[in-house]
């Protein structure tokens, strides 16, 4: 697991109650259930009818994509296919009908069935890339309503400020109760502003940045797919995926 959003979010509250403390404050007075409740449900509501019903029903799977993602190593990928270009120039591709199954990628292991089973190189690569597609455009409508929550966030937070100055305004004849209210009507911009930078916006950049790492992952599969099945040199196979991830190549793998 890549722990960066988790660690980035823990970071960025950290900081914030930090400060609070620094300056004499008490975290526990910005606790208030019903700014919390109108900026978060408000906000889902907001963001709910500016896209389609399966897009919000899927808001928890993609959260829990974007804090418990994998960690993408393309290098373990492109050892796998080094050593399955190694085993087809030797035995031919119908001896990875074996291999086959062990591989846990599951676009890797349906591309390197296809190519098992006869397929074309144009079919494989115009298969594989309509897959590719597809998933960008899944996650680019995951990463679109984290970034509509983190537009409306803050002027929900704002909508919220002015009902507690409306209330405060049907309290002006109790002086006493002025100062409370007026803090309590503002911490509903303070989540506002706060969930948009810290949840919000934050998540769907970071799905945004996964789905092009999955991306490049997914391509790199494909062409290394279609070098196998060229039943090419597994040196020159290492050479070329490494060259499409910006590594350095492995220097003298012993190959066939």
């Amino acid at each position: 697991m890549d722990p960066a959003s988790i660690a980035g979010i823990v970071l960025a509250l950290a900081a914030i109650f930090a400060s609070m403390l620094m300056e004499g404050g008490d975290p526990m007075s910005i606790l208030l259930l019903p700014p919390i409740i109108l900026v978060v449900f408000g906000t889902l509501g907001a963001g709910m009818a500016g896209g389609v019903l399966k897009d919000t029903v899927g808001i928890g799977a993609q959260l829990k994509r974007a804090l418990m993602a994998p960690k993408i190593e393309p290098n373990v990928l492109i050892d796998v296919l080094v050593k399955l270009a190694d085993r087809a120039r030797r035995e031919g591709l119908l001896a990875l009908e074996d291999e086959i199954k062990k591989v846990e990628d599951p676009f890797l292991r349906s591309g390197l069935e296809l190519a098992v089973d006869g397929t074309a190189s144009d079919d494989i690569r115009e298969i594989m890339e309509s897959e590719i597609d597809a998933k960008k455009r899944r996650d680019k409508a995951g990463a679109k309503i984290f970034a509509d929550m983190g537009g409306f966030a803050p002027t929900i937070g704002i909508i919220g400020t002015v009902l507690g100055l409306v209330h405060v305004l049907e309290n002006l004849a109790d002086p006493t109760e002025l100062g409370h209210l007026i803090a309590g009507a503002f911490v509903a911009t303070l989540f506002g502003v706060l969930t948009a930078n810290v949840f919000f916006l934050p998540l769907g950049n970071r799905l945004k940045r996964l789905s092009e790492l999955e991306a490049e992952q997914m391509q790199l599969a494909l062409e290394g797919v279609l070098a196998v099945q060229a039943g090419s040199n597994p040196r020159l196979v290492a050479r070329k995926l490494r060259s499409l991830v910006g590594t350095e190549p492995a220097a003298d793998k012993k190959a066939a």
